[in-house]
Parts: C-alpha cells; sequence; structure tokens
C-alpha cells in the first residue's frame, strides 16, 4: 500500500476510532516471566474482540508447558462476554510460546500473522532443521495479513501494516484510535527493538519506525514488551506517537537514519540472545503449536549447536 493510500485509509479508522461510541476498549494482561503484554481489544457495542500477542507458560528446565497467563485472558473475556474474532500475532515471537492455539480453543478466534511468516518459516526451518511435514507456507496459520489490509472489529475498523526490520515477518494492527506494534518500539525511556536476528535489518526497522511515527500524534501505541528503564520502578505497555516522536531515546525527532543503524548494529552486538528462542521460534512459526510428535508420542525442541 503507498503512504498516500494508507494515509486515507488511517485517518477513516483513526476518524472512526475517536468517536466515543467507537473507540476501542483494551484490557492488558501482563507477564513478568517473559516480560510481555497480551492485549485484549474489543468493540464496546458488539462486544467483537481480538486477543494479541498471548503467553503460553513454558519452564525451560523440564519442557514442560502450562496455561496460567492465558487463563487470566480467558476469565476476562467470559466476564465480559466477548466474542473473540481474533487471534492476532505481530510477529514470531523469540522471547515467549504463544498460546494462541489453546485460546482459539476456550475462546475461538482465527489465527492471524503478516504473510511474511513464511520467510521466518523458511529461514529457521532450515536452522531447525524442521520434518519434512513441516510446511513453510504460512498454512499453520488461519489467516496471513497483508500489508494494508483493512478488516473490523464490529463497528471498529482496523488495518494491518507490515513494520519489518526486528524480523522481516512484523506486522502493527491499527483498530480505531489504538496501534498495537509489537517490539518495533519499547517506551520513550528504553528505545527501540533489536535487529540482529536472522532476516532482522536496522535500516530496515528505522524505516518501519519511521512510518508508525507518520501516525498521527495523538494514535495510542501499545507495546509487546516492558522491561522498565533505568530509575523506572513499574512496567509500562502504553504511550503515544507523540511521546514516541519527542522523547524515545533511539529514535526521536531528528535522528537520522544512518546514526540509528550505527548505534542500532553497535548496541544489538553486545546482547545475548533470548532466554528462550529456541523453544519459542520453533513453536511459534507454527502457530503455537508443538512441532509434531516422534514416532514415541513425544515432541521434541531442537537446540542447534554453535549455530546462532
Amino acid at each position: 500500500m503507498s503512504d498516500l493510500a494508507l494515509s486515507a485509509a488511517y485517518d477513516q479508522i483513526v476518524a472512526a476510532g475517536h468517536q466515543p461510541q467507537t473507540r476501542p476498549c483494551i484490557r492488558s494482561f501482563f507477564d513478568e516471566t517473559t516480560f510481555t503484554a497480551t492485549h485484549v481489544v474489543h468493540d464496546p457495542r458488539t462486544r467483537a474482540a481480538a486477543i494479541i500477542d498471548s503467553v503460553m507458560d513454558y519452564d525451560p528446565a523440564s519442557g514442560r508447558t502450562s496455561f496460567h497467563s492465558a487463563e487470566q485472558v480467558v476469565a476476562y473475556v467470559r466476564q465480559e462476554n466477548l466474542n473473540v474474532l481474533w487471534q492476532l500475532e505481530t510477529h514470531a515471537h523469540a522471547d515467549h510460546l504463544s498460546a494462541a492455539p489453546w485460546l482459539k480453543k476456550q475462546l475461538g478466534g482465527q489465527i492471524g500473522i503478516g504473510a511474511d511468516i513464511v520467510q521466518v518459516q523458511q529461514t529457521f526451518g532450515a536452522i531447525f532443521n524442521a520434518e519434512p511435514a513441516f510446511t513453510r507456507d504460512g498454512a499453520q496459520f488461519d489467516h496471513l495479513f497483508t500489508d494494508g489490509e483493512t478488516f473490523s472489529l464490529g463497528d471498529l475498523p482496523a488495518i494491518a501494516l507490515h513494520v519489518p526490520g526486528h524480523t522481516p515477518a512484523d506486522m502493527a494492527f491499527i483498530i480505531g484510535d489504538a496501534a498495537f506494534i509489537g517490539d518495533t518500539l519499547f517506551m520513550p525511556d528504553y528505545g527501540t527493538a533489536r535487529a540482529d536476528f536472522p532476516g532482522g535489518s536496522a535500516r530496515t526497522l528505522y524505516r518501519s519506525i519511521r512510518r508508525l511515527l507518520s501516525l498521527p500524534p495523538q494514535t495510542r501505541l501499545f507495546l509487546c514488551h516492558d522491561y522498565k528503564a533505568p530509575g523506572r520502578n513499574t512496567f509500562v505497555w502504553e504511550t503515544t506517537v507523540e511521546a514516541e516522536r519527542q522523547n524515545n531515546i533511539h529514535v526521536h525527532d531528528g535522528i537520522s537514519e544512518d546514526a540509528f543503524v550505527s548505534m542500532r548494529t553497535a548496541r544489538d552486538a553486545t546482547l545475548s540472545l533470548p532466554n528462550l528462542i529456541m523453544p519459542s521460534v520453533q513453536i511459534n512459526m507454527r502457530a503455537g503449536h508443538l512441532p509434531a510428535p516422534e514416532n514415541n508420542g513425544i515432541s521434541y525442541i531442537k537446540i542447534p549447536v554453535n549455530t546462532l
């Protein structure tokens, strides 16, 4: 979608989103183990809802999964009598496992992600030497969103934006006056996402961020993670375009693309991999499903040695 067409589509969505009767209701659930915010957004009139970036609990020592975090989401959805239409993923996360299939069984909703997930599947399918039955065409997901694709939650208009850089498949979902932007940006005092995973690009990330920051200044931004910046004692996962443009320590207005790429590249070189990257990517590239059981009936997570 061209920037001009995007601007026109977005203006319509934001105009609707700022109407009191169609402004989305949002409840967020924060998982401190993985520093992940799961967002439940719904239309106040029709109760149509989407769950964005859910968390399946995983104990790396035992390999056991559980759903304590997701159960809180289920309780809220049922309490509010919401009709879940979507289980949305902003990208294939490397720091937590998705609970989307489990939540779909409990509450319904199609599992959706950006169409470029196929690039992630191709890259990591090779890295993990995935089984022959693992297709690399995105078929594990119910829906693959393309850039600029519009959809709705009841009366709430929505649009999907492709914002690659952190990974090739990152999508932001704008619903009414709220944008769910995954890992592209963090709170202004913490900065921006890393761009050193396979298929990532600091230069592409900068351009995606500037695309997001061209949205109206009052747009509410809901983040996927928070890590408490130095000097801040509380977790926070909501900000605005205006706050990011004025105060983001990595990419506020006036920071050039080259300066950002230099900073991001140097910073990424100092970072260790996320603790859960091995299980997370293997599960999330399969839309939250475990790898197929082997001949003993057990699913296995692979760890490639000296590869990443």
